[in-house]
């Protein structure tokens, strides 16, 4: 039954469909119950930093339920997304109610769609991985798979990293930063993979240029059904579900380095290159990617097994609550860089 605990991250969907329901000013529900409740809610709980025996890892790495419990987002963000255009193109809403709902479904397309489709973008079977491509959709940001899988595992906690926020570097800073960054990595790293491949830009492997069609196929759907407020709403809703990840991603390795070997290269990703928590609510909402400093060190090992490190550096506050102070730059720098090691912060300088 402690399995079921996952059940938490439907809390974000059921927050928003709140806020379709009622409308007015609890259109902002699912911020206010992301950002508000689930921080206070994190406060109060205790830190659980118990790893799995090996009993318990063998029975659950067999597990499909934690697959399915994946799976299941799916048909939660498309049936969220189709719905909520439906809604505001039959419905006489207020300016104000329509902005609420942009950030109440952006959050689910960040939580139930971007973060589900991190992980499943790292299985090993092409299908999940496919499924993982669907959930960026409506973010815009399928170019994901490419950048993060292939440029951010190699290069995290390196100046090279996009995604690696820099020492005293603010959180919107990073935004503009890594979305720009990122997308010229992720072409970069497919004219790569092309040319090894001795392949034209014109192949039927270009996932970028399969992407960019996708993408631009789904807006001209949209306009199509649901005219230019539905049109506007999606690219609303998208950028904040992916502004939500680069939130993330600016917290998980913020002002950590890895040292430079006299080869030139860098040393090895370890357990000390990701910001660790163990904040009980954190993990279950955003299956366990609190336990990021694991997933960089296995990145292959499913959400579920993940383990907490003693050497791995430990944030204060769980993931939620970390995303709301690194919203407030003096009180995140106050906090964070007082636990960045002198070392890493000389690397920066």
């Amino acid at each position: 039954m402690k399995d079921f605990k996952y059940l938490a991250a439907m809390t974000i969907p059921l927050s928003a469909l709140v806020s379709i329901y009622l409308k007015g000013y609890w259109s902002y529900f699912t911020p206010f119950y992301a950002f508000v409740i689930i921080p206070f809610l994190e406060l109060l709980l205790p830190l659980d930093s118990s790893n799995l025996s090996d009993q318990e890892r063998t029975e659950k790495s067999k597990s499909k339920f934690f697959d399915w419990m994946l799976y299941l987002n799916i048909p939660i963000v498309f049936g969220f997304l189709f719905y909520s255009l439906w809604d505001i193109t039959t419905t006489n809403y207020a300016l104000y109610e329509l902005i609420g709902l942009v950030f109440s479904i952006g959050i689910v397309f960040g939580v139930n769609g971007i973060n589900v489709a991190h992980e499943l973008g790292h299985r090993q079977t092409t299908n999940e991985r496919h499924l993982g491509k669907l959930l960026l959709l409506p973010s815009f940001y399928m170019h994901f798979y490419i950048e993060h899988n292939f440029g951010h595992h190699a290069n995290a906690a390196t100046k090279e990293d996009p995604a690696t926020a820099k020492y005293n570097q603010p959180v919107y800073s990073f935004w503009l930063t890594s979305v720009v960054r990122q997308y010229i990595s992720a072409w970069k790293l497919q004219f790569r993979l092309l040319k090894n491949d001795r392949l034209p830009f014109l192949s039927f492997k270009n996932d970028m240029l399969w992407y960019s069609l996708f993408q631009t196929a789904y807006l001209v759907l949209v306009y199509i059904l649901f005219g230019a407020n539905g049109t506007w709403f999606s690219l609303g809703a998208g950028v904040v579900g992916f502004l939500l990840l680069e939130t993330v991603n600016y917290i998980e390795h913020y002002g950590l380095m890895r040292n430079k070997l006299p080869s030139g290269r860098y040393e090895r990703v370890r357990e000390s290159h990701s910001w660790n928590s163990n904040h009980v609510i954190g993990r279950i909402v955003l299956y366990e990617l609190t336990r990021h400093s694991d997933h960089h060190y296995k990145s292959a090992k499913k959400y579920q097994l993940l383990d907490y490190h003693d050497i791995s550096p430990q944030m204060p506050y769980g993931y939620p609550t970390s995303m709301v102070l690194s919203f407030l730059p003096p009180l995140w720098f106050k906090i964070m860089n007082p636990r960045i090691p002198a070392k890493m912060k000389k690397a920066y300088s």
